[in-house]
């Protein structure tokens, strides 16, 4: 299908892509439009004006940030999967980025417009929630900090206002203690995820502490695993517990019953991989 009528603004700065925004209540951000296009061609949506923030080289970069690194929004997903400082101090991020769809989608897709996007199904909402990571919200008002755990409402929903945008991504550095796996279902290379699991925990004699798990397409957010968490810092095996509290969608990629069983398949093996990454 063809998109309905809009305008199309290039914002210039941070702050004059919020004052685009302001101008009109139905305005969109564009950044690198992987999300945004299809939904805009099925007319799902229906914006009035695309505020264009793709050219902001200011939110394109991985820094050192003391005890995290910060990952500027509008850095592409193939350069947080080569970033030096990323491969060297949180391995996890890089690895995942490096799983988002294929080479032209990385190569234009953006970590702070993936998270934004708030899809259940995507890759990257999971690892963050799974690290208790941050992430920063510019608006009229300044810029707010929101946990990862707060971030995600619902369905493409996030707490992300009308007349914000995201500015940057903040993610721990990880040790020689830290084990962590991402592993996820799809029928084809290029599908999303029928079920996803981030598992990340903290090694220690053999012992697990700290653990965490995400889950992606289990509910209408990206989900932590909390029962699952519990058994596997027990010393139990986690898997059993993985569907507590889920509420998966039902599809042509499988059932919900379907993807009930295969979370709990993908958690023991997830943190089984973690346990001695």
């Amino acid at each position: 299908m063809i998109p309905a009528p809009f305008d199309y603004e290039v914002a210039e700065s941070v702050d004059h892509a919020i004052a685009l925004l302001a101008d009109r209540e139905d305005s969109k951000v564009l950044a690198g439009g992987h999300s945004l296009l299809p939904l805009l061609r099925l007319r799902v949506t229906r914006p009035s004006v695309l505020v264009d923030v793709g050219r902001l080289d200011e939110l394109s970069y991985v820094r050192d940030a003391g005890t995290s690194i910060a990952i500027g929004a509008l850095t592409r997903h193939h350069d947080v999967a080569t970033a030096p400082l990323l491969q060297e101090h949180n391995p996890f991020v890089s690895y995942v980025a490096g799983l988002v769809g294929d080479p032209q989608v990385r190569h234009r897709g953006t970590i702070g417009g993936s998270l934004a996007h708030g899809d259940p199904a995507a890759d990257l909402p999971a690892v963050l929630l799974a690290l208790d990571g941050e992430i920063d919200i510019a608006g009229a008002a300044g810029v707010r900090t929101v946990a990862s755990a707060d971030f995600f409402l619902g369905v493409f929903e996030t707490a992300v206002g009308p007349q914000e945008i995201v500015t940057e991504v903040r993610v721990p550095k990880l040790t020689a203690e830290h084990g962590w796996s991402y592993l996820k279902f799809r029928r084809r290379s290029l599908d999303w995820a029928t079920v996803g699991v981030a598992a990340f925990a903290r090694r220690s004699n053999g012992d697990i502490g700290e653990p965490a798990i995400a889950l992606v397409s289990m509910g209408a957010t990206p989900l932590r695993a909390r029962a699952s968490e519990a058994a596997w810092a027990s010393g139990q095996d986690p898997g059993p517990f993985a569907d507590e509290g889920t509420d998966p969608p039902g599809d042509t990629n499988g059932s919900a019953e379907y993807r009930k069983h295969l979370v709990k398949v993908l958690v023991r093996r997830a943190a089984e991989e973690a346990s001695r990454h």
